[in-house]
């Protein structure tokens, strides 16, 4: 599992970049992802993956473990954890923000 830097708690607002034909993709996991490096590739473009940090955030008094990938091109993507697909067929509509709930108890902990 590939972990950066301390970790510590990311109050910042996120600024996800969407419209038209781009949407972003929110991903909820379990807090021992934290610090780990999540990648996503395009369906059948498997070897070109960008990647973000699960960060803890606090949302309306309840902390949340996510990574929060925008400026996705419409369509579906696989999802990556320590260089095996973790999910497949992950569905981004332009303009929209998709989630994906990695929890072991869906929905715990969201705001």
């Amino acid at each position: 599992m590939s972990e950066h830097g301390p970790r510590r708690p990311h109050p910042e607002h996120v600024v996800l970049e969407i419209g038209d034909e781009i949407g972003a993709l929110l991903l909820y996991t379990d807090p021992d992802l934290l610090g780990s490096e999540v990648e996503i590739s395009l369906s059948g473009h498997d070897d070109e993956r960008q990647h973000k940090e699960v960060l803890e955030r606090p949302i309306g008094g309840r902390v949340v473990y996510a990574a929060a990938f925008d400026g996705l091109r419409e369509g579906t993507y696989t999802l990556w954890l320590d260089d095996e697909a973790y999910a497949r067929e992950v569905a981004v509509r332009g303009g929209r923000v998709a989630e994906c709930d990695w929890r072991r108890e869906p929905g715990a902990g969201a705001g």
